[in-house]
C-alpha cells in the first residue's frame, strides 16, 4: 500500500504576513481540488499535515474527498527560515541552494538542512510506527522538508536536485511495507495512484 508526501501547491507571498501564516492562492486551491478528481485521493484513510496554514489548507481539500478528518504533526513543518524573515523569490531561491550545498551549516541563522531532516525523518517514523501499513496514507507539508526526506528515503545524501520543480503542489510515493521511492515528483494533479 502506498504512502504519499504531498508539497502545498502556489500560496498568497505576503512580505507582511509569516510565512507559515500563508495561505493558498486560488491557483493552489484550485489544483488541490483537481488533485481530489484522482482516485488515490478517495483511498487514503489518514492525512497527516504540518501546522503551517498552506498546508494544512491543501490537507483540508483533500480530506473533504477522502472522508477523513486531517491529524497536524508539529515536526512536519518547513525549515526554520525565521532568522532572515521574508526574502524576495530570487534571494529565496540562492538562499536555498546554500541551504542544500552545506546542510551542516546555517544559511544566517536559518535551521540547519541535518536537523531538518532528522526532525522530518522521526516525525514520519513515528506516524508510521503506529500505521495499518495497508492503509494509503498522505503527509502534507512542505517543499523543503520533503526533498529532505525524500532523500532519506531514497538513502542519498541531501542536495537540491531532489527537490520539486518550481510552483509546489507535488507528491511523490513510497511503500509503506519497505519505505522505499515508487514515484518522483508529480503534480498533484497528474499522479493516479
Amino acid at each position: 500500500m502506498f504512502g504519499i508526501y504531498i508539497t502545498h501547491p502556489q500560496v498568497r507571498i505576503d512580505a507582511n504576513v509569516p510565512v507559515p501564516k500563508w495561505g493558498l492562492s486560488d491557483v493552489g486551491a484550485a489544483r488541490a481540488r483537481k488533485a481530489t478528481e484522482n482516485g488515490w485521493a478517495r483511498q487514503l484513510q489518514r492525512i497527516i499535515s504540518s501546522d503551517e496554514t498552506k498546508a494544512i489548507e491543501t490537507a483540508e481539500i483533500l480530506a473533504k474527498a477522502s472522508g477523513v478528518t486531517i491529524e497536524i504533526v508539529h515536526g512536519l513543518h518547513e525549515n526554520d527560515r525565521s532568522a532572515t524573515g521574508f526574502l524576495p523569490p530570487p534571494q529565496f531561491e540562492e538562499a536555498a541552494d546554500w541551504f542544500f550545498a552545506h546542510p551542516e551549516q546555517s544559511f544566517k541563522g536559518w535551521e540547519r538542512a541535518v536537523d531538518a531532516q532528522a526532525r522530518i525523518v522521526e516525525s514520519v517514523n513515528a506516524v508510521l510506527a503506529t500505521h495499518d501499513a495497508t492503509a494509503p496514507i498522505a503527509f502534507v507539508g512542505h517543499g523543503g522538508v520533503g526533498t529532505l526526506l525524500k532523500c532519506h528515503l531514497a538513502g542519498r545524501p541531501i542536495s537540491r536536485d531532489r527537490d520539486q520543480p518550481g510552483g509546489g503542489g507535488n507528491l511523490y510515493a513510497f511503500g509503506l511495507a519497505d519505505r522505499r521511492l515508487s514515484c518522483d515528483w508529480t503534480p498533484i494533479e497528474d499522479w493516479q495512484g
